[in-house]
């Protein structure tokens, strides 16, 4: 398998992962889900690396969602800890490649170290100016939804029924979690898995899809190579339909 897409197709802007496959990585080597949480966090910098490489300008991954609070409370602390430790230690490699780390999702909901770890790397890169990371932490497709809705009725920018009968759905991207970013083109959910789980539900209308069977801590360039192969092949149409040539030159 090449490590390096086809370079006749074409590159998505902007591609979201929903990295699974951590606790059955560790399950099947006998080994504690935290085990996998640590090889997962090891693919995403390797996957992160490869982006930036590939000429990929935004990157959403889906590293902690709304529900993920439910799991067993030293998992989730574990988790949290390892996410601090990252974004605290990693910032050379941020520097070197030219990354910047930025945030979706509810960052009151995250305890105030992390929440504050989160800040300070978020503002220490700011002017990177290569691959845009989103890490998506404690996030939630609908409760981003349900943010911006507020944010809106908070806004005064549209009362009266004149204004609402002008709102549209580009009104209402502006008050998304990162309005300047651009929609997914390519999703990519690893280890088997086919749902959605609640991950950039608004902004992927239009995605791609890429499902691969392959557990997210065994992911490499190769695996990143091969989705943006196959999604250099498809043909992205919105709803339209192709433009057909006929047999006497005529277009229909």
């Amino acid at each position: 398998m090449t490590d390096k897409p086809d370079a006749t197709n074409k590159i998505p802007r902007h591609i979201g992962i929903i990295m699974d496959g951590n606790g059955r990585w560790a399950r099947q080597r006998g080994l504690a889900r935290t085990n996998g949480h640590r090889e997962g966090l090891s693919a995403a910098k390797r996957i992160v690396k490869a982006a930036s490489d590939f000429g990929i300008r935004y990157l959403t991954l889906y590293t902690f969602s709304t529900e993920n609070w439910k799991r067993p409370r030293a998992e989730v602390a574990f988790i949290m800890n390892l996410i601090k430790q990252y974004l605290r230690s990693e910032f050379n490699f941020y520097r070197e490649n030219g990354i910047r780390l930025r945030h979706a999702g509810d960052a009151r909901g995250l305890p105030a170290d992390i929440a504050s770890e989160l800040a300070g790397a978020v503002e220490d890169t700011k002017n990177f100016s290569g691959l845009q990371v989103i890490l998506a932490l404690n996030y939630g497709g609908r409760d981003e939804i349900v943010r911006a809705i507020q944010k809106l009725a908070r806004s005064g920018l549209y009362s009266g029924e004149e204004k609402i009968d002008r709102f549209s759905e580009n009104d209402f991207a502006l008050f998304m979690d990162n309005a300047d970013i651009p929609d997914p083109d390519l999703i990519i959910r690893t280890a088997g898995e086919y749902r959605t789980s609640n991950f950039l539900i608004w902004e992927a209308a239009y995605a791609e899809w890429y499902f691969s069977e392959k557990l997210w801590p065994d992911w490499g360039k190769e695996d990143l190579a091969a989705a943006l192969t196959n999604y250099g092949e498809r043909d992205r149409r919105y709803g339209n339909v192709p433009v057909l040539n006929t047999s006497d030159g005529e277009t229909q």
